[in-house]
């Protein structure tokens, strides 16, 4: 281990009262940033009813979100560096919080999505920006306790979303879900003003408008075309054919350009390395199995079921609750033991635990799905967890801070692809459907892609180990893991 890991891990200073006094306001932004990617999963049934849109269309609600997320992840770190950590982080809640505000305004699906994606585009900047002033203020020896208080919101959004989200429904209406944010934004605007320090502004590199532009236009319109799916109910249709063909034509663009780039917006030649390459490949798997399930979940609930809301956020919480659970152990198991081999076993025991689901019928007992969730849960913690450190564990240390938005912005992508897919495979399954039976097996065949998605994950998981192996017997690269180093993960965030 290095001398700043041996430092960090051996000497237990004290914490600058300054950052205990941020740490409530970032990790509030942090909370209501992170919520709204799960809070609104439990809505959407209600949502599609009200606003009379099927659900290929009122998916866009989550999907868009994910997407706005992921389009400005990349930018964060250079945008605090350019302007000031405080102001950007100060512009990101306040965009958030407008977004929330349109959004429970919205009269059309049209206005919903719209807002929701200018919603997306706040909060994709609240938690990097705040992770990286705690990490300037406490200084790399306190990293780890930095990592477990911006780590919190994370870990209990998949609990709690679906859980406030049923309770707001259950009181009151849809728009609520996205008023609540409202006064938790002006509360996180007035206490950053008064207690975050103006920040530095560096010289930084120009941004790299082109790739940013390339990336933002041809994601969202590869993931629409296969949506359109959904609603026409063909691949053959110039619906899905154009907009399909335009996104991967930018994308190839965006590679290009970035393979090019003297600074791009994403460093690719990282997928040069087998090990960050299939790591990433196996994390985009996971993530759209995860998320796109997280729409499956509370509409089997109210449509197959017929649970109120407030019970269908609590039925939905077995699998934030295992991932958890298991996130602080998988973590010290893959320190120990090196990410190939538990990824594996992470992959395997979400796919195994999936297959309950994609079988599940209209009377499946309730206790025994919940507990497949659980175990589910289980299984994605020790998939996300093993791959993202290896993913790590294969770079220089200078490479750390081009990694990281990377793999963020991959597990989003990833969550929304799969969540359009997993949609249009319910809009022509279930949605079809005559008899509660018929709509029951809708969703067993779209719980069916959700395991394929997991079981193809086990190829680049194997890939992954048998690289982990070969490095170790060939003895170039030094395992230590970057979970352990403080001086990396300070980098990684700053």
């Amino acid at each position: 281990m290095s001398s700043i890991s041996a430092d960090a891990t051996t000497q237990d200073e004290a914490l600058n009262p300054y950052v205990w006094r941020i740490a409530p306001v970032v990790v509030l932004g942090t909370i209501m940033s992170i919520l709204d990617t799960t809070i609104v999963n439990v809505a959407l049934d209600t949502l599609g009813r009200e606003l009379h849109a099927g659900l290929s269309s009122i998916q866009w609600v989550v999907t868009g979100y994910m997407l706005s997320l992921a389009a400005v992840i990349p930018i964060s770190g250079w945008a605090a560096r350019r302007f000031g950590a405080k102001y950007v982080w100060l512009f990101s809640v306040l965009m958030f919080t407008l977004g929330s505000m349109l959004c429970g305004i919205a009269t059309s699906t049209t206005e919903l999505i719209v807002f929701r994606v200018l919603q997306g585009v706040g909060g994709g900047m609240i938690m990097p920006v705040g992770q990286m002033m705690m990490a300037s203020a406490a200084g790399p020896k306190n990293m780890g306790k930095i990592t477990a208080i911006t780590g919190v919101p994370a870990m209990l959004a998949p609990i709690l979303g679906p859980t406030i989200g049923g309770a707001i429904l259950q009181v009151t209406t849809w728009r609520w879900i996205f008023f609540v944010n409202v006064p938790i934004g002006v509360i996180a605007i007035v206490a950053g003003l008064r207690v975050i320090h103006r920040s530095q502004r560096t010289r930084t590199e120009p941004l790299d408008y082109v790739g940013l532009v390339l990336m933002a236009l041809g994601m969202p319109l590869l993931t629409y075309g296969l949506a359109e799916i959904g609603t026409v109910g063909t691949f053959a249709s110039a619906r899905v054919i154009v907009p399909v063909v335009a996104g991967l034509a930018l994308i190839a663009a965006f590679i290009w350009h970035a393979l090019g780039a003297r600074r791009p917006l994403l460093q690719l030649h990282l997928y040069r390395r087998p090990t960050f390459s299939t790591a990433s490949l196996a994390m985009f798997l996971v993530g759209a199995a995860m998320f796109g399930s997280m729409i499956l979940f509370p509409l089997y609930w109210q449509q197959i079921r017929h649970q109120s809301v407030i019970d269908t956020g609590l039925l939905s919480a077995p699998q934030g609750i295992g991932m958890a659970l298991v996130m602080p152990f998988a973590g010290k198991l893959t320190d120990r033991h090196g990410g190939g081999a538990l990824a594996l076993m992470g992959v395997i025991l979400t796919t195994v635990f999936t297959l309950p689901l994609a079988l599940v019928g209209a009377h499946t007992a309730i206790p025994y799905l919940m507990a497949m969730m659980f175990l589910r849960g289980i299984g994605i913690a020790f998939s996300f967890v093993p791959t993202m450190t290896a993913a790590f564990a294969s770079l220089k240390h200078s490479e750390i801070s081009d990694a990281t938005p990377q793999l963020n912005v991959l597990q989003r992508v990833g969550g929304s692809i799969g969540t359009a897919i997993l949609a249009v495979v319910l809009q022509r399954t279930a949605g079809h459907a005559h008899t509660l039976a018929q709509a029951a097996a809708g969703f067993g065949t779209a719980f069916w892609w959700a395991l394929g998605m997991t079981a193809f994950a086990v190829i680049p998981c194997v890939l992954l180990l048998i690289s982990e192996r070969r490095i170790r017997r060939s003895g170039q690269a030094d395992m230590e893991h970057v979970a352990l180093d403080a001086g990396a993960v300070a980098e990684a965030l700053a």
